[in-house]
């Protein structure tokens, strides 16, 4: 996955994390736009998962990563939105599987169960690696048509 445009957003709770991130994949080269939270003051998740969701599903050539406290409703809310295929993944063989298998295009992370030491190769698998297509492909196509089922 080339994308050199993400999306980034949390809650409160990731907030702290996210600052760490930002300034990580900036150094890597990437051009970053924050979505929200912008200080650790307590708020509601919904709205910054559902406006980094909707950056990265009318941007093609973007990816996104959502941070909050489990990822669990972070995860929920982007895939409510048309195009996005969001992965809470909590170790980087599932961040590397998630692109690998379902072209997730929007990487979910809970701050409260991330380890930080393998924080930064998760991430970098998870933006380094390339959807395998193949047998893949159509099973994304399945839930691209039940997408349009809404």
């Amino acid at each position: 996955m080339s994308k050199k445009i993400i999306f980034i957003g949390s809650d409160h709770r990731g907030f702290n994390l996210k600052a760490g991130i930002i300034k990580f994949l900036a150094s890597k080269g990437y051009k970053v736009i924050d979505k929200g939270a912008y200080s650790a003051d307590s708020c509601d998740y919904p709205k910054i998962a559902y406006e980094t969701a909707k950056a990265v599903s009318r941007n093609k050539n973007s990816a996104g990563i959502l941070i909050c406290k489990t990822g669990i409703g972070n995860a929920i809310v982007a895939n409510k939105v048309k195009g996005v295929r969001a992965a809470l993944c909590y170790n980087v063989k599932a961040a590397r599987l998630s692109r690998e298998h379902n072209d997730a295009n929007v990487l979910v992370l809970g701050s409260d169960f991330i380890n930080k030491k393998s924080l930064k190769p998760l991430i970098t698998i998870w933006l380094t690696t390339y959807f395998q297509g193949g047998r893949h492909a159509r099973r994304v196509k399945q839930i691209s048509r039940i997408e349009n089922l809404r």
